[in-house]
C-alpha cells in the first residue's frame, strides 16, 4: 500500500486525529501527512502511505491555497477563534476599494514572525507548550510568499479572503496583519484548505467516507508516479541497474541522460513505470546522486 491519500478533514479534528481514524483502512502501513491542519480548520489533507513518506519532503515544497474568513475587532492569543481575546479596538467601515488595495500590498515576497502558537521547537520543545505556560521566546522571521489574495467584505465586522502563498506561511498572522494594515486588530475566524501543490480540495474523500470502507477494501491512493510529476522522470534501463543501486552501487546511474542542471531533481521509474528513486544533481559538474531508494513494488 503506497501512495497519497487525499482527506477532506473535517473540523474540529487534528491532523494526527485523522491518521488515527484510518487506522483500520490502512493497517500496518506508515502514514504521515503533508503540512499540519490546525483542528478548527477545515479540509484537503494529504496523507502519505506506506513507501510514500520517504519522498514526502518533495511533496511538501508546494504552493498551497486557502479560504477563510477574518474577524475584525477582537483578537485572540492564538490567532484564531480557539484563543481567549486579549485585546479589542473599533471595526472601520469596509470599503472594497480599499480592501482591494490593502491586498495588494500583500502580494510578493515578504518575511512573516512565527506564531507562538505552533509546531515550530526550541529547545525541543513546541512553541504552543511553552505559550500555554505564558512563556514567550524570539522567534526568527522567515521569507514567505503571498502568490494571490483577494479579500472580499463582509459587514458589519469580517472579511472573506481567498489566499495562494508559499510552503511556511502562517495564514493565522496574515488575517492578523490585514487586521492591522485595517487599522483595528483581528482574529482568524474559520480556515479551508482548498490546495496543496497540484492536488485539490475536488481531488479529495471526505473522512467519513473513507471511514466506511472495508478494511480490505483498497484505499484511493493517488500514485507517487503522478504525485511526482512535476519532477523529471528517468526510466532504468533494466533491473540490473535498480539492483545495483540496492547494493551502494551508484557508478551505475551514469548510464543515465545527464542532468539539465545542478540541483535537478529526478525521478527514476523500474520497468513497470513505479518510482523506484529519487535522484538528485550533485557536485560542480553535476552528476546524479541516488538520494532516495524505494522498496519494490
Amino acid at each position: 500500500m503506497t501512495g497519497v491519500l487525499l482527506v477532506d478533514k473535517p473540523e474540529g479534528m487534528s491532523s494526527a486525529g485523522v491518521i488515527r481514524a484510518l487506522k483500520p483502512q490502512t493497517g500496518r502501513a506508515k502514514v504521515g501527512h503533508l503540512g499540519t491542519l490546525d483542528p478548527f480548520a477545515s479540509g484537503l489533507l494529504p496523507l502519505v502511505v506506506g513507501e510514500a513518506t520517504k519522498v514526502a519532503r518533495w511533496l511538501l515544497l508546494e504552493e498551497k491555497s486557502y479560504t477563510g474568513t477574518i474577524r475584525l475587532g477582537t483578537a485572540t492569543d492564538t490567532l484564531d477563534r480557539t484563543g481567549t481575546t486579549v485585546g479589542a479596538a473599533p471595526v472601520p467601515a469596509l470599503d472594497p476599494d480599499r480592501l482591494d488595495a490593502i491586498a495588494a500590498t500583500f502580494r510578493g515576497r515578504h518575511t512573516q514572525v512565527p506564531p507562538m502558537y505552533s509546531a515550530l521547537k526550541r529547545d525541543g520543545i513546541p512553541l504552543y507548550k511553552l505559550a500555554r505556560r505564558g512563556v514567550e521566546v524570539d522567534r526568527a522571521a522567515r521569507e514567505i510568499e503571498i502568490v494571490a489574495l483577494a479579500l472580499e467584505p463582509q459587514p458589519p465586522d469580517r472579511v472573506e479572503f481567498a489566499v495562494q502563498c508559499s510552503k511556511g506561511t502562517y495564514v493565522r498572522v496574515l488575517a492578523q496583519d490585514i487586521g492591522g494594515a485595517l487599522g483595528t486588530v483581528a482574529h482568524l475566524d474559520s480556515l479551508r484548505r482548498t490546495r496543496v501543490g497540484r492536488f485539490r480540495i475536488e481531488e479529495a474523500f471526505p473522512l467519513d467516507v473513507l471511514r466506511a470502507l472495508p478494511g480490505d477494501a483498497p484505499l484511493p491512493l493517488v500514485t507517487l508516479r503522478t504525485a511526482l510529476a512535476d519532477h523529471a522522470t528517468l526510466a532504468a534501463p533494466s533491473a540490473e541497474l535498480l539492483a545495483r543501486l540496492r547494493h551502494g552501487q551508484q557508478q551505475s546511474l551514469a548510464i543515465l541522460r545527464a542532468p539539465a542542471r545542478p540541483g535537478e531533481t529526478a525521478v527514476l521509474v523500474d520497468e513497470q513505470g513505479d518510482v523506484a528513486a529519487i535522484l538528485e544533481a550533485a557536485g560542480p559538474r553535476p552528476a546524479w546522486r541516488l538520494v532516495r531508494l524505494l522498496a519494490p513494488s
